[in-house]
């Protein structure tokens, strides 16, 4: 593409290549939930719950046996994996959403494949950092992140009992994450506030849970037959992406910062008038 494309066209669509196989965990999964829509039969021995568990566990395997993802990033989805089904329990007896069909792999009513569309999101923030060779900077102080990430989380449990602090915690994001710039490269060097990228991601993410709910895999309160997810689901899947990111960060602590080299290429470009 590069010899045959004009340079920008060239570097657009090894951008979508990049991100496509950096959410090849996620990709999978919705395919899943969508052909799994199209044909299973209650009448078949195997629940459709049952079976998105076994093949999202063949998936990690597959992946791990590939080299796709360490054992170090495994580690980390599985945090995630603990914490999104965590939430799930809480928010499924709270009445928030439902998860209609039967199935024998499920820990509190919640089927377990739930925890890997959260481990989808920490898949795809691992390896579209390796894979762009991410560096976030200046990187906030980490305390602030650690308590900003809990803060998120629990609200997500506070809110059902007293009052939402949503908005305050976006302002937050904006406050503490607002000069932090994300390096990435294509083929060439580029930049981006990481608070447009999380807000890009975003968009992603919400489409990712209109598939959720079309599909009927999961319900909300309120809602029948087909629809979109909630615009609020945007939200709060903006949020979440905050959480994720100081977990991801456990295991890329030196992408936190620049290196002396990296710094000069940066200082040399801008004076050259060419984009960092």
């Amino acid at each position: 593409m590069r010899a045959r494309l004009p340079h920008g066209i060239a570097e657009f669509i090894m951008f979508g290549l990049k991100q496509g196989w950096a959410c090849l965990f996620g990709g999978l999964m919705l395919l899943l939930l969508i052909g799994t829509s199209l044909i299973w039969e209650d009448s078949w021995w195997l629940a459709r719950y049952d079976f998105l568990v076994l093949a999202a566990v063949g998936i990690q395997i597959l992946f791990l046996a590939t080299g796709l993802e360490s054992r170090r990033e495994a580690w980390v989805i599985l945090l995630f994996h603990v914490s999104g089904t965590a939430m799930e329990i809480f928010k499924l007896h709270m009445g928030s959403w439902d998860y209609p069909e039967p199935g024998l792999l499920k820990v509190g009513g919640v089927p377990l494949f739930s925890g890997f569309m959260y481990a989808a999101v920490g898949s795809y923030m691992a390896r579209v950092i390796r894979l762009f060779d991410m560096r976030f900077v200046p990187y906030p102080t980490e305390w602030m992140t650690w308590a900003l990430g809990a803060a998120i989380y629990l609200n997500f449990f506070w809110h059902h009992f007293g009052p939402d602090l949503r908005y305050v915690l976006m302002t937050l994001t904006v406050v503490i994450y607002g000069r932090t710039m994300v390096r990435f490269t294509v083929t060439r060097r580029f930049a981006m506030p990481l608070i447009l990228a999380a807000g890009l991601s975003t968009i992603f993410l919400w489409i990712a849970e209109s598939v959720g709910t079309s599909t009927g895999t999961w319900v909300y309160a309120g809602h029948e037959g087909f629809r979109l997810a909630p615009l609020a689901k945007a939200g709060s899947w903006y949020l979440l992406l905050y959480v994720s990111f100081v977990q991801v960060a456990l295991i890329y602590r030196d992408r936190l910062s620049e290196t002396k080299e990296e710094a000069h290429g940066h200082r040399i470009s801008a004076r050259d008038g060419a984009r960092p």
